[in-house]
């Protein structure tokens, strides 16, 4: 059986980890891609810390050359949190007939905060037959978990889900996208005035491709899909997260003061013509020693049940549900698919 032939879009954090679960599984990295000049270039086994694998990280302008030489199965995008700052990556896998899965977290449902995007994207893929999806942290953790917490439900009023994470784990693009290391008045200006808007105003920004969703708003519209709810109204509010002491940040490589901002909370509120609300709200800030990352959602009607994941190691498990998923985006339908309409995410021994 010929290995499944991986490339690696994004030399970062995240790819240590998925790099590293693709040879695990049996997989085969065949070529990588990044635009930071101090990985262009260089063996990514030297990244990795392994022997080398002949396999040399390009730029972004040779992507397009190396995946015509290469001709991979699936290609990986571990780089930005919007999907308007993956739309390069995943556009030319599209156009090349690759199959991507990509860990921005906009990707995970994208239709709902980006739909002209998902449109192109969708008609590209299906024009060549590839299937491009969003996975990571929250297929399980805020996605199946909860679905079938619900399917052992009889009757459901309210779903209620709160995440926290730790900027620091994911980059810089990451962090000021939480607004970490703003003071309360420019988190006001940059951050939470985007959502003191009218429900008019913020479909208008959504057609247009202007909206900034926290990663909760694809969230609502992933679980309202997978559950067979219609969404009939949705709102979000972003809250800045503060610190008593001066906190040093490495990713930022800044200190955040005392009282200035150190992320973000982002509360999605999703009302269903079913009667059934979905409040889910994500945390991500710089954190203090006192931190650690949680995961606690509720299901409320008969009966109540709450989940409650402390310290998940967050950063391996979106990875290890990236490879995890590969075999299932090879065999999805083409087209931009979420991964509600994949199926279940299981264990794989081998891609």
């Amino acid at each position: 059986m010929s290995k499944t032939k991986v490339i690696q879009y994004g030399v970062g954090k995240m790819s240590l980890y998925t790099m590293r679960y693709v040879y695990e599984k049996g997989g085969e990295i065949v070529g990588a891609v990044d635009v930071n000049p101090d990985v262009i270039g260089k063996d990514i086994g030297d990244i990795l810390g392994t022997e080398k694998k002949n396999v040399t990280v390009v730029s972004v302008q040779d992507a397009e050359k190396m995946m015509m030489e290469t001709k991979p199965d699936v290609a990986i995008v571990t780089t930005m949190s919007l999907i308007s700052d993956v739309e390069e990556a995943l556009m030319l896998c599209a156009k090349l007939g690759v199959n991507a899965i990509t860990t921005c977290e906009e990707a995970f449902y994208p239709g709902n905060s980006n739909p002209t995007i998902t449109k192109k994207l969708d008609e590209m893929a299906k024009k060549t037959g590839c299937t491009i999806t969003g996975s990571g942290y929250q297929d399980i953790y805020w996605g199946q978990l909860i679905s079938s917490i619900a399917a052992s439900t009889q009757t459901i009023k309210k779903i209620k889900g709160s995440s926290s994470y730790n900027v620091e784990d994911y980059g810089i693009a990451l962090a000021k996208a939480h607004g970490a290391g703003l003071t309360l008045e420019e988190f006001d200006k940059q951050v939470a005035s985007v959502d003191r808007i009218t429900d008019d105003e913020r479909q208008k920004m959504i057609d247009s491709g202007e909206y900034l969703p926290s990663y909760m708003w694809n969230v609502n519209g992933w679980l309202c899909d997978k559950l067979g709810l219609t969404v009939k109204h949705q709102t979000q509010v972003t809250v800045p997260q503060t610190y008593k002491e001066d906190i040093y940040s490495e990713t930022l490589g800044m200190t955040v003061k005392a009282g200035d901002a150190t992320g973000m909370s982002a509360v999605v509120t999703t009302e269903t013509e079913e009667g059934i609300v979905i409040e889910s709200e994500c945390i991500g800030k710089v954190y203090s020693k006192e931190d650690f990352d949680k995961n606690e959602w509720t299901v409320e009607g008969e009966p109540n049940t709450t989940l409650v994941i402390n310290r998940p190691a967050t950063v391996e498990l979106t990875c290890a549900s990236v490879v995890n998923r590969i075999p299932d985006v090879i065999n999805a339908k083409p087209g931009y698919v979420p991964t509600e309409a994949i199926g279940e995410l299981n264990f794989k021994k081998e891609i």
